[in-house]
């Protein structure tokens, strides 16, 4: 019987038979890292179950067709679009749907190293520690922590979740870092590849101990990856080649935006009465570049029970959907 490749479905409740439905990966994104047997990572978080649950999908299905076709051929997802339009709130949408446990999360500044996005050496440390007695002296696993992209390469059951937010943002060499280790599915920590012990307990991102055999790291389940970007770069091709890419489409309808601000907002007395601000904000939106996390705030603050006056709305209304780009009015 064939396997249905369409798992992430947008709206159902958490489906924990993600294995057996997993299609076979292509051949050549098929990894054999060897499972540990007692490790086990946590699953639920508060926010997952909050930002998964709430996440609405386009109507198109744009977005689940991409996330399955990702799911499927074990490729990281690249995703593009306005701000505001939920494109770090889909890896929790997945995640929380899919169970894949809590999401890896690795938010990207011109300073990351990719190096510590694999693992961090406390070198220091660990020469600090050198003049401690013999019987007070730790192991070098007890020095070495996996970063988020480490952990979710670790040989698991089930993929992991991780989030490469805003990698337009990251210095020049850490696409074309990133792409090796997508295409290997795996990395070395060399202070453990040349340690005399073969197996050295770590702890991983999330701080559960981890063995790792012989300073090498080889992924089972090649991870869920989503990479946010906010368009101000381009990347190189090599790089872009070893990625699906998703346009996150922006909600342009009433329906689509009443939608969103139930699911987010969760109070109905303040939801049912939001249709004059979303159609303001539409209005608003055809000559100015505006986010929805601005027109949740103008909701929120407004239809809420804050004490709003009629004399303060409108200043209020114009102060919170201002344009992101320039100044806001008045100043």
């Amino acid at each position: 019987m064939k396997k249905n490749w369409n798992l992430f479905q947008p709206g159902q409740l958490p489906n924990e038979n993600i294995n057996p439905l997993l299609p076979e990966a292509p051949p050549w994104r098929s990894f054999d890292g060897k499972v540990a047997d007692d490790y086990e990572y946590p699953f639920t978080s508060d926010e997952l179950e909050k930002r998964g649950k709430g996440f609405q999908t386009d109507a198109e299905g744009v977005m689940a067709r991409m996330v399955n076709a990702a799911l499927c051929l074990r490729r990281p997802l690249l995703v593009t679009g306005e701000p505001g339009t939920g494109k770090s709130s889909l890896s929790y949408a997945v995640a929380w749907q899919l169970q894949l446990g809590d999401v890896l999360k690795w938010p990207i500044t011109s300073r990351s190293e990719f190096k510590k996005g694999l693992y961090e050496y406390d070198a220091i440390g660990r020469l600090q520690d050198a003049q401690l007695p013999d019987a007070e002296k730790k192991g070098i696993g007890a020095y070495i922590k996996l970063g988020p992209l480490g952990t979710a390469l670790l040989p698991v059951d089930r993929p992991r979740a991780l989030l490469i937010d805003e990698i337009d943002k990251s210095d020049l060499d850490l696409p074309n870092d990133l792409l090796h280790v997508f295409e290997d599915g795996e990395f070395i920590i060399p202070e453990l590849e040349r340690h005399s012990e073969e197996t050295v307990t770590v702890k991983d991102y999330n701080g559960l101990n981890v063995e790792i055999h012989k300073g090498r790291v080889r992924c089972r389940q090649f991870p869920f990856v989503i990479l946010t970007s906010n368009g101000e770069r381009e990347f190189p091709a090599p790089f872009l080649r070893r990625c699906l890419r998703l346009k996150m489409p922006a909600p342009t309808t009433d329906a689509a935006l009443a939608s969103i601000v139930e699911a987010r907002i969760q109070n109905s007395a303040i939801t049912n009465t939001a249709a004059d601000l979303i159609g303001q904000f539409l209005k608003l939106k055809d000559n100015r570049a505006l986010a929805t996390d601005q027109l949740l705030n103008a909701v929120y603050l407004i239809k809420g029970e804050h004490g709003v006056n009629n004399d303060e709305k409108d200043a209020l209304v114009e102060a919170l959907l201002h344009a992101l780009s320039g100044e806001p009015d008045g100043e």
